[in-house]
């Protein structure tokens, strides 16, 4: 149809240019002076020629563009934009009124902009708007609170369902599991295909050391899948771009735009620099831990000697280690001690403390 259309349109388009180009000739003429029937049938020629070679291009090729461009919007843009058009049109309306008593030749001029400058501004607010709008009227019909509310929901939960990405290092930790099951945890633990063949490489290795790690990160990925607090996913992405573990981590974690979960110190840091959020475990535990002020009373166990000749360890439930001075002489007993001052170290916090003096005095009678 449209071939038919368009053959139709190049004969009336030869037609027309080749009747204006005969009269247009007759009357150029006497002013070249040449034959009026010679001009006539030239001109004539080249408007036939002209329509029918660029009347497409002036009638059905523009409309085969528009129409494409027109399927290819939203119905959305098409509803919102027509209604811009209609609300220009009603403001251009109402100000032609005043417009038309304003002097010559403004009076002829400016109605004529306003209703081009109002109907361009309707459909650009409306079209630029449209969400706004919509949910405007969505919100006053009746039922569209709870809607919302389901949408503010949602939103929520696709907050939680964010990716969190897991390292080796922490598979083989273990505490991973215990910190999942508490739910502190939000969303899903995200492991890639090229972490678990690490870990996989690690549990086949010759060192019956590396060999147990890696049997125990496979064991606390089983148990995280069967304990169902904390979603496990596996994911295929492997960037092309990366050879080490530590690089495809930190890139896959730019491009998910979500955190590395790790223990390891490098990755730790190479991670932060290049702006990739990191979860630190080891961090959290430190976090976790009790805070002690010199003076505080605790009850240890002294279990092994310090690196000074008098200096004896204990450890608290945490894991927190204690430096008794004097107190390698109550080997194996649970003393009470105060404490002197608290150091913070990479690997942890490192509490020091003196006997308490009811226990010095007991220590020297039974030397006695």
């Amino acid at each position: 149809m449209m071939i038919s259309v368009e053959f139709g349109l190049r004969i009336l388009g030869m037609v027309v240019l080749a009747v204006a180009g005969w009269f247009g000739g007759e009357a150029l003429a006497p002013y070249i002076g040449m034959d009026p029937l010679f001009t006539g049938v030239t001109i004539a020629a080249v408007g036939a020629l002209a329509g029918l070679t660029i009347t497409p291009y002036l009638t059905t090729r523009p409309l085969r563009w528009v129409r494409a461009r027109v399927s290819e919007l939203p119905i959305s843009v098409l509803l919102m934009g027509t209604i811009g058009l209609i609300v220009g049109l009603i403001i251009a309306g109402l100000l032609s009124f005043p417009l038309s008593l304003l002097p010559e030749p403004f009076n002829g001029i400016l109605p004529f902009v306003s209703a081009i400058g109002m109907s361009w501004l309707g459909v650009q607010i409306f079209v630029m708007r449209q969400k706004d709008i919509i949910n405007l009227f969505r919100n006053r019909l009746p039922g569209r609170p709870v809607e919302a509310k389901e949408a503010k929901d949602k939103e929520k939960d696709k907050e939680k369902e964010a990716s969190v990405l897991v390292d080796t290092s922490v598979i083989i930790d273990g505490r991973i599991a215990d910190i999942a099951r508490t739910g502190f945890i939000l969303g899903t633990l995200l492991v890639p295909k090229f972490v678990l063949n690490e870990l996989q490489h690690i549990a086949d290795s010759s060192d019956s050391l590396r060999r147990n790690r890696g049997r125990r990160g496979l064991e606390v990925l089983n148990q995280l899948q069967k304990d169902g607090g904390v979603p496990v996913k596996f994911t295929d992405a492997d960037p092309a771009n990366a050879r080490e573990v530590d690089d495809k981590l930190v890139t896959l974690a730019k491009k998910l735009n979500c955190a590395v979960l790790t223990n390891d110190y490098n990755l730790n840091h190479v991670a932060q620099l290049q702006g990739v959020k990191v979860l630190n475990v080891n961090e959290l535990a430190n976090a976790v831990k009790v805070v002690f002020l010199p003076g505080e009373t605790l009850r240890v166990t002294i279990i092994q000697d310090g690196k000074e000749p008098s200096q004896g360890v204990g450890y608290l439930d945490d894991g927190t280690m204690v430096v008794v001075d004097e107190g390698r002489r109550q080997m194996g007993q649970s003393v009470n001690v105060v404490v002197t001052k608290i150091f913070q170290t990479t690997a942890g916090r490192m509490v020091f403390a003196r006997l308490e003096p009811a226990a010095v005095s007991s220590s020297g009678r039974d030397a006695r």
